[in-house]
Formats: structure tokens, C-alpha cells, sequence
């Protein structure tokens, strides 16, 4: 929202705001394009231009919406998944995001599987198998030993210590 508004307050039509990408109506000078960025970065967004960082933004944006919405409904794997989704060779795509990025897209991944992990685990409403099954995980045992590796502590030692940081509003 924040970025449509930006954008169509600057005077520019667009076509399309998807999550990582934005097409205007209409060719933008480089000057016009400065000015994009310098407003969007009052908001801590960032204008990416180049199009290695742009397919590294979309390979990300994909995942984070796989994770988000729709990891339980994957059914082939995650180079097949990306590809199709991208259009594009899986072995450049992962090439390009280590070289760019540092790191694996399988472990970026992984990284954001956790990440969702934790965020479910500290709502306290489903089970860690409900967790691991939502996540994609062929058992809770693999969601523990990547979680444990990833941060340190099992799943129930995670949830045991927000317990501690968390003071009931009772035992104020």
C-alpha cells in the first residue's frame, strides 16, 4: 500500500504492485527515478534497478509466499517449483542467488521454514506436528533438527523460554 500510494502521489499510473515488483504505465527518466527511490527510501524500501537483484528479489518473493500461503500444497520439489514459477534454468537461478547473495537457495529456504516455525511456535495454537505439517516437513523430527540446527534449541526448549520472557498479566 505504502509504495502505490508513494507512487501514485509522485503523479506516476501503474499497472501492476506485486510483492518485490512495480510496472508503471509509462518510461520514467533517470531523474524521475531518483526521486521514486528517494521517497520510497523514507520508508525503508529500496529501489532495485539491475536485473540480477531484480530475479533475486523474485526468487525470494517466491518463497516467502510459498511459506506464507501455500508450503502444505507443494507437491513437486522446490527447483521444480521455482523454475516453473520463474520461467527461467534452476542451476543459473541458484548460481546467481549464491553468487549475489552468499548463501544457497535451498538453505535461504530453510532459513524462512525456521523463521515460520518460530513465529507459529510463539502463537501457541497449533502442535508441532500441525507446525511440521504445514511447513512442508516429513516428520516433527525433521523440523527439530533443523530447527536446533538453525537456532540453537530444540522446538519445546524455544516455547519453554518465551514462556519465561513472558510475564502473565496476573503475576503483575
Amino acid at each position: 500500500m505504502v509504495v502505490k500510494n508513494e507512487i501514485e502521489n509522485l503523479g506516476y499510473s501503474l499497472v501492476k504492485v506485486e510483492l518485490g515488483e512495480v510496472e508503471l504505465n509509462q518510461k520514467i527518466t533517470d531523474i524521475q527515478k531518483k526521486d521514486i527511490k528517494l521517497n520510497l527510501e523514507k520508508f525503508g524500501f529500496e529501489l532495485i534497478d539491475d536485473k540480477k537483484s531484480r530475479v533475486i528479489e523474485k526468487i525470494k518473493a517466491l518463497l516467502i509466499d510459498l511459506i506464507q500461503n501455500k508450503n502444505a500444497d507443494l507437491n513437486q520439489n522446490l527447483s521444480s517449483y521455482i523454475a516453473d514459477n520463474l520461467n527461467h534454468d534452476y542451476s543459473k537461478l541458484s548460481n546467481l542467488f549464491s553468487e549475489v547473495e552468499g548463501i544457497s537457495i535451498e538453505k535461504y529456504y530453510i532459513n524462512l521454514k525456521v523463521e515460520k516455525a518460530k513465529e507459529l511456535i510463539m502463537y501457541d495454537e497449533l502442535s508441532l506436528s500441525e507446525i511440521a505439517d504445514l511447513l512442508n516437513y516429513s516428520s516433527v523430527a525433521h523440523l527439530s533438527n533443523q530447527f536446533k540446527k538453525i537456532t540453537g534449541f530444540t522446538p519445546t526448549h524455544f516455547k519453554q523460554i518465551k514462556e519465561v520472557k513472558r510475564v502473565q498479566i496476573d503475576k503483575i
